[in-house]
Order: C-alpha cells, then structure tokens, then sequence
C-alpha cells in the first residue's frame, strides 16, 4: 500500500514537473514570438517609408508652387522621422549602421529647415534643388537595397532572432543574409557624395567633433591606465579576461576599444575610453534579464549613486522609461537651478539585480563646460504667456537646450495638459518664440 501511495507522489511529482516545465517553455516561447514579430514589422514598415521618403522627395523636385512647397517638404521631414524611428526598433546595435541613420537624420534637418521658412520671401535656391536631386538618388539607392533584402526574408522566411544570435557570436566570415544586406547598404550609404545641406549656415560640429576639441590637449593614457579607468568606472577591485583594442578610422577622437570579461553572467562588457584624458564614452553589458525586481524609482536611485560615484557631480534625473527588464534614465547637468540638456547623460538599469549594464556620455562629454552665460530677458510670467492658451501649465524650469542650428539658447521649459495629453514647450527666454513643442507619451493602460 505504501509502495503505491510512493508511485502515485511520484507520478504526480512528475507530471508536476513536466507541466511547468512546458508552461516555462510556451512563455519563453511567446516572448521570443513577440519579438521577432516586432523586428518584422519595424523592417517592413522601414521599408514602406523608404519607398515613401524617395517618392515624396520626387513630388516636392516635381513642384512649382511656393504655397504647396513647405507642406510637402514638412511630410519629407515627418517620414524620414518615421523611418529613424522604425530604424531604431532593430537590432542593428551590433552592427555598423551609423552611416544609413547619418542619411536620415540628414534628409530630415534638411526639409525641416527649409519648411518653416518663408518660401515667398526665401525661396529654394538652384543650390537646394541640387541637394533634393542628389537626395532623390541616394533615397532610391537604398530603397532598390532594402528591396532586395526584403525579399530575401519573404521568400527564404529569415528571421530576425537568428541575425541577431549570428551578430552576437561574432563568427567570420558572418553567413546571414539579413546582417549582410544591411552591411550593404550602409557600405553604399558610405560611398554617397557628400550634399551640402544648407551652405549658407556655418559648419555645426557633430558631438565626435566636440569630443576631440574638448580631449586633444589632455594627457594621453596607456592600455594599462585605461584597464585601470574602466575597473573604477565599473567598481570593480579586478578585471578578468580583457582585451584592449585601439578605434579604427570614422572617429574624429583616438580611443580604447576595451571587451570585458563578465564571469557572473557568461557574457561580455564592451567600453571606448578616450586616448586623452582617459574619458569613458560609453560601456554596454548585453546579458539576459528575465524578469524585474526592483522598481523604476529604486532604479533611478541606483543610477544616480552611480553617476556620484563616478564624479558626475549636479545631475537631475529628468525622463525614465522601462524596455522589458531595463530601466533607461536621462540625466542631465544641472547649473545654479538651470537645466542643461545638452551636458546629457544616459544610463541602463537592470532590473534583476539593480547594476548598471549601459551608460552612454557623447553629448555630457561633448559639451559640458563651466563658464555658460543665461540670457532671461523675459520672467516666468511672460513665457508664459507666449505659450498656447488651452495648456493647462502644471510645471515651469529655467534650462539650456540647442535650436535647430545647433545653438545653445536659455529657456522656460513648461510641463502641461491639453485634455489627456502631456506637453514639453521650450519658450526662448531671450526671444520669445517657441523653440520646441514635444508631446510626452502617455501612461501604457492597464488591462485587468
């Protein structure tokens, strides 16, 4: 009797085991289901506004009306958003892409200057619809590539996962057909002639640009000091297994390529450090997080205590957000109660174990100096005023952001409310105009 009471738990124990053991895997299996399905639709509608951006280029080439003229170039400017944006939901992080998304944010402050301007009084010069045609080609060369890799996954059923994995493995020569394509395109992009987008504004520096005015004269460090940067940067009292490399052409400033051994988690932390000064300019842990502990507030505070710890003295945590098991927070350097967005600093969370698995400084270390000058001409009260009448005005600061010519301008920043929705409004203190007008995500609902 006792013998069969013993079988019967271990039957049950059994089938216990296989039952969970199957719900676990159906759950893992529709997380990854979930994400291919997501990389699929970025690509696709990637590929839709490509074909979009090339043909709405065409038809603003193909006008002869001032008064249609800004419409159609603000629809360039909103697709080509549309298209960095779809761009950014890839998993392209592993792979050098940089040129394709330098493409679009191109195209992009190109048609948004020249729609805001009055085409009457400033109208496109033979120069600008030089630029447009030059853009009209370029737009068709990737469009004919995205084309042709699109099919491939039609017809062959490629998976974004597996361009993924094949990323992560980093075997040579890489046999995906996806990765490769894409290497195609961005090669093509490389080789385009370079559009002077508006030859009339002077040269804005980009941030690595920045980045070696600010270093150039700092004292050059060695592989070894660099090792020692990154294993106080990481907290740590060792460092297992690193490997040192030095950045190769494309970066205005030399840097330390440093790949890190992660024995807790079997897989690698990877960090540029600059050549002069030693400056950490961004560090990133890939590892698996399957599920969050902690909260976005304890998060916040963990990144925070990171960011003191490592010197970065006045920073004010100003936007968090969560993507599956990370936390992502903005911070930003804070002057005399002024915030200044430029000096930005972005650092990941994990939300198992609370450790900072990315941290990213191009813009903090491009731009941050100590001798800013704040133009107010304008009080609270008046900014205010400058504002849309139906914004219910809930919050007010006094920060630093750059216009659209790159340009550093003081500013009231207000948080407000039309109906449901929440808005950012960047008044010019000096001014008055509206410098940016940005809606805030909503909360995501919850369904019970």
């Amino acid at each position: 009797m006792a013998r069969n009471i013993i079988i019967a738990i271990l039957v049950v124990v059994v089938v216990g085991a296989g039952f969970w053991g199957y719900r676990e895997h159906e759950e893992k299996n529709a997380i990854l289901n979930h994400t291919e399905n997501t990389y699929q639709r970025a690509f696709h509608d990637l590929t839709y506004q490509i074909d979009l951006l090339h043909d709405e280029i065409g038809s603003t080439l193909a006008m002869n009306s001032t008064e249609k003229l800004s419409p159609s170039l603000a629809e360039v400017w909103r697709v080509s958003s549309q298209a960095q944006n779809d761009l950014g939901q890839l998993p392209l992080g592993l792979m050098p892409f940089s040129k394709t998304e330098e493409f679009l944010k191109k195209v992009g402050d190109f048609s948004y200057q020249h729609s805001i301007r009055n085409q009457d009084h400033e109208p496109l010069t033979d120069e600008n619809y030089d630029d447009l045609k030059t853009l009209y080609g370029q737009a068709a060369d990737i469009q004919n590539e995205l084309r042709s890799v699109q099919s491939l996954v039609l017809k062959d059923h490629l998976r974004w996962m597996d361009a993924e994995m094949a990323m992560k493995a980093g075997e040579e020569p890489l046999n995906n057909a996806i990765v490769n394509g894409f290497k195609i395109i961005d090669d093509k992009v490389s080789g385009f002639s370079e559009v002077n987008f508006d030859s009339e504004k002077e040269h804005v520096a980009g941030s690595d640009e920045k980045i070696y005015e600010r270093v150039k004269n700092e004292e050059t460090i060695s592989q070894q000091e660099a090792q020692e940067v990154a294993k106080k940067f990481l907290g740590r009292s060792r460092l297992d297994d690193v490997k040192v490399t030095e950045t190769g052409e494309g970066l205005d400033y030399e840097a330390y390529s440093l790949t890190i051994a992660d024995k807790k988690h079997n897989t690698n932390i990877t960090m540029d450090i600059t050549k002069n000064g030693g400056h950490p300019v961004w560090m990133l842990n890939e590892r698996d997080i399957d599920k969050d502990v902690l909260s976005l507030s304890e998060a916040a505070d963990n990144a925070k205590s990171f960011l003191d710890t490592n010197d970065y003295d006045n920073m004010q945590l100003v936007d968090s957000k969560q993507y599956d098991n990370v936390g992502v927070f903005q911070f930003v350097f804070v002057d005399d109660k002024i915030r200044i967005y430029p000096d930005e600093v972005v650092v990941e969370v994990a939300l198992d174990e609370g450790d900072v698995i990315g941290f990213e400084n191009f813009s903090y270390l491009a731009n941050h100096k100590d001798d800013r000058e704040f133009n107010l001409e304008l009080t609270k009260e008046e900014a205010e005023e400058k504002a849309n009448g139906n914004l219910d005005i809930k919050e007010h600061h006094v920060a630093v952001i750059e216009n659209q010519a790159g340009e550093e301008v003081t500013c009231h920043e207000f948080y407000g409310t039309i109906d449901n929705d929440t808005f950012r409004i960047f008044i010019n203190a000096e001014t008055g105009s509206e410098e940016q007008v940005e809606k805030l995500p909503n909360p995501e609902p919850v369904y019970h």
